[in-house]
């Protein structure tokens, strides 16, 4: 396949046969030919410098040839410029781009999407100025009035919209306007075009445009309305669908615009929100909760309520194609299928006040009306709070007492509309609380699976208030039959009331903590015959709440009695799964779980959890070495997954861990983990490190210098945004380490300020409180082992120090970091003299400083300063201070 001169490049008869046959094969469903090697065989010939230009070829001209040939020719070319483009040269680039031009006005319409498809990948890669002549071949396809020409550029200047918009919007040499000024007034044109595919194509391109917001458009902003109100009403579903995204993208990033059109716009959308097609309404259901999310003005909705509510409520009935519904038919025998297995994401383990928040389950569910809907009502009802309830409670009650079979669908959505507004109007039901939940507890063995699983759900909602409400004996009596109702459910035949059930089950375990402790032996009954009898999928949230109940009941669970009802059906579980088993990991968050719960009750299993973490680690590092020989994939989450438990055993056991770290390669496990390019590991081997600084730092003392080295080397990094949950577990671990190691940690103290001391200077750009308060508590450790390496430093971070001193709880990492400043100021009073306003405004943070040594240490500061600052120096720099430091500081005679 060598080429003539590029100039006059052309096919290869045998080139071009030999290509459309391993095409053909590679498309046809009957094909015998064995797939990998056509795949492998195309690959080879990938290797040519001219294949691409084989394929533009068949792409363009192969006329004899079927559409999906030549179609998969295009495709793939695009996947072969993505990688090669840059790296071809510029006579083969050009005759691929003066092959696609032709195509934009091709008969068929598979040929000009495909073709549009390849020339937005070449613009990604190339710019625009790296092709004159697409512009202007565009332009005249758009000007000629041809359809297949106007359509074609259409489609490929639409995905220039969509893929890459900012290069429309840049100047480009040789043209006085920027591309996007000479296209939209064209596309305000087909606006109006009689056929659909061409509005359609117009409005989706143009409102890609309203996120980057170029001056074009901004000019030109009263036709763009005055065009989406035109078409607000089109017979095309589709494009009243992009007019709705239009109004609420706009509504997102640039309201103004809207404003004087607010009451049209939204008596449009509450409309279209009752559309026959369900995207579309869809699409406009957005629109209230992108209003209120924007913090606009919410007496602007206030007079849709009554008509809008209503809206909400009907499109929150299961539609009779939503696929839960054949789902929920679904009975416990049957084993769950691969694809039923959600994603699983493990947040790694974080020392700090902000970890992350846990996100709903529903992520990775399908987003519809339905959903949208009650998620709308959700925040209408945190907008508006009790106001909207009026309107809300009578059709509430209307569908509730709807009975028959044929409408349970409103039932259904009555409860899920209960649960949506359980936090925002929980004012106005809080009177009535115990009704509606006897009134929902029943519901919970209705003959419906869908009406038993959302009632968990909305019970889980309201669990907060019926546990606050069990202090007295009427209300405990309903808190324990909503416990024993919920227990019968995780027990359901019905797979999805069992995940209800469950989750449902471990919110309320949340939120009751130690006033589940009589019931505890039945709870643990149901949990592990639940363990029994759940497929894969149900497991996980079955592991889910026994480890929310061992987080919230603590050592209450560390009972022989109820040891013997728990470990053994958990200790089956975890030998019948490999050590590269996914199912691996909701177990050892539970494991993790229950070793912090037990503490050294733990003891007793310990062993063979250690081991194993260590093993699947161990392995996990063979596995990114070479794959193929460990015999299965690396996947990182095992290794975090294992530190956790590891960090958890460590909480639970204390000193007790410390005869099987001396067994064991964990330390240098350990340090490669540290070093580790994922931040996830990186985050929990540092909340390793410190876990285990705490308990036995011997074991870690002979290569102490590395973890100190690679700690600091976290702190001190350009990303440090990026990275800023590593850095901020890595910071707390060298603190931990310092009180242990006292001395020793010298040698690296000048470094580890240099990091610190930017860190809470600029606190207000990094914005993470966590690494705020682990920088001042871990300077505040050093300064107390090494106090005469910081001291002399204390003019360059005294200010930024204690106003981040003054923002921490009281606890004991707080007293250490106190010590540290009393040790300072002993060596160097001079040095906090010009900071002590905020000195006595961080000794005055405390609430009360439990250890009496370091109460009497700072009283003697406090009262070395008084002495030290004469003629009125003292009270003018008390007049600096609020009076209610003032008074905090009286307890320390002052």
């Amino acid at each position: 396949m060598e080429a003539p001169p590029a100039a006059a490049w052309q096919p290869q008869e045998e080139g071009f046969r030999e290509i459309c046959g391993l095409l053909e094969h590679q498309i046809s469903p009957t094909s015998t030919a064995d797939k990998s090697q056509i795949w492998q065989q195309l690959q080879h010939f990938s290797q040519f410098p001219d294949f691409n230009n084989y394929l533009a070829f068949i792409l363009s001209r192969a006329e004899g040839k079927s559409v999906e040939i030549r179609q998969a020719a295009g495709l793939l070319l695009k996947n072969n410029l993505r990688n090669a483009y840059k790296t071809m040269t510029p006579a083969n680039q050009q005759y691929i781009k003066s092959e696609l031009l032709p195509c934009l006005g091709a008969a068929d319409r598979h040929i000009r999407s495909t073709a549009g498809t390849i020339i937005s990948v070449i613009v990604q890669l190339g710019g625009v100025s790296g092709w004159p002549e697409l512009l202007q071949a565009v332009i005249t396809c758009l000007d000629s009035n041809d359809l297949n020409h106007m359509e074609g550029a259409m489609d490929a200047l639409s995905k220039i919209c969509e893929d890459i918009p900012q290069v429309l919007d840049s100047d480009v040499p040789g043209l006085s306007d920027r591309p996007i000024k000479i296209f939209l007034p064209r596309l305000f044109q087909f606006f109006q075009s009689p056929h659909t595919s061409l509005r359609k194509l117009a409005l989706g391109s143009v409102n890609q445009y309203i996120m980057l917001m170029p001056a074009a458009l901004y000019e030109s902003m009263n036709q763009y309305l005055q065009s989406l109100f035109a078409l607000a009403n089109d017979q095309a579903a589709e494009v009243r669908k992009l007019v709705c995204a239009a109004f609420v993208q706009l509504i997102e990033v640039r309201p103004s615009f809207l404003e004087p059109h607010l009451r049209s716009v939204a008596e449009y959308i509450l409309q279209v929100n009752k559309d026959g097609d369900d995207e579309v309404a869809l699409e406009a259901c957005e629109f209230w909760s992108a209003y209120c999310d924007a913090q606009l003005p919410p007496e602007n909705l206030r007079e849709f309520l009554p008509r809008l509510i209503p809206v909400l409520l009907s499109n929150m009935a299961y539609a009779d194609d939503d696929e839960s519904l054949a789902e929920a038919e679904e009975d416990e025998s049957l084993p769950d299928r691969d694809q039923d297995l959600k994603p699983r994401f493990h947040t790694s383990r974080f020392h700090g006040s902000d970890s992350a928040e846990d996100d709903d389950d529903d992520i990775v569910n399908v987003w519809n009306l339905r959903k949208c809907s009650a998620a709308a009502l959700d925040i209408l009802s945190n907008v508006f709070g009790d106001e909207i309830l009026p309107t809300l409670m009578p059709v509430v009650q209307a569908k509730l007492s709807a009975s028959g079979d044929e409408s349970w669908k409103d039932r259904e959505a009555a409860v899920l509309a209960l649960g949506a507004v359980a936090e925002g109007c929980i004012n106005g039901l809080h009177p009535n609380l115990s009704q509606m939940v006897g009134f929902l507890i029943p519901l919970l063995d209705d003959k419906f699976p869908l009406i038993r699983s959302i009632s968990c759900w909305t019970i889980s909602r309201f669990s907060k208030y019926i546990v606050q409400e069990s202090g007295h004996q009427k209300g405990y009596e309903q808190f324990d039959k909503v416990l024993m109702a919920l227990l019968r459910r995780i027990l359901d035949s019905n797979k999805r009331v069992q995940e209800a059930a469950c989750s449902a089950l471990a919110t309320l375990e949340e939120e009751a903590a130690e006033e589940l402790t009589p019931r505890l032996e039945i709870i643990l009954q149901h949990l592990m015959c639940a363990l029994g009898k759940y497929q894969r999928r149900n497991l996980r949230i079955v592991y889910d709440a026994i480890g929310t109940l061992a987080d919230a009941v603590g050592a209450e669970l560390n009972q022989p009695a109820y040891l013997e009802i728990l470990m053994p059906p958990l200790i089956a579980k975890w030998q019948q799964l490999s050590n590269s088993d996914k199912d691996l990991f909701p177990l050892l968050e539970c494991f993790t779980s229950i070793a912090q719960a037990l503490g050294a009750g733990f003891s007793q299993f310990a062993e063979p959890v250690f081991q194993r973490c260590i093993a699947i680690i161990h392995s996990q590092q063979l596995a990114k070495a070479d794959p193929v020989a460990a015999g299965f994939p690396y996947d990182k989450e095992f290794t975090v997954c294992s530190l956790d438990l590891l960090s958890g055993l460590a909480e639970g056991l204390g000193s007790g861990i410390e005869s099987l770290v001396s067994q064991s390669n964990l330390r240098d496990l350990l340090l490669q983990c540290c070093m580790d390019d994922a931040y996830d590991v990186g985050q929990s081997a540092f909340a390793l490190l410190g876990d285990l600084a705490r308990v036995c730092t011997v074991h870690l003392h002979p290569r102490l210098p590395e973890f100190l080295n690679v700690a600091v080397k976290q702190l001190n990094t350009p990303k440090l945004k990026e990275t800023i949950s590593v850095a901020n577990n890595a910071c707390w671990a060298i603190g931990e380490l310092a009180v242990k190691v006292r001395q020793e940690i010298s040698p690296i103290v000048m470094t580890v300020m240099s990091c610190l001391v930017p860190i809470l200077q600029h606190s207000e750009e990094l914005n993470n409180k966590s690494l705020t308060e682990n920088s001042a508590i871990t300077l505040g450790r050093l300064a107390w082992v090494c106090p005469e390496l910081v001291s002399p430093l204390m003019e360059h971070f005294m200010q930024s120090w204690c106003t981040a001193l003054s923002m921490i709880h009281d606890d004991v990492e707080k007293e250490d970091a106190f010590r540290g400043l009393c040790a300072m100021v002993r060596i160097n009073p001079s040095g906090a003299l010009s900071s002590l306003v905020f000195m006595c405004k961080a000794i005055a943070s405390w609430h009360e400083i439990r250890s009496p040594e370091l109460h009497n240490e700072v009283c003697q500061v406090l009262n070395g300063y008084k002495q030290m600052l004469r003629n009125g120096a003292w009270d003018q720099c008390m007049s600096a201070l609020e009076p209610q430091v003032k008074e905090k500081l009286l307890k320390y005679q002052v």
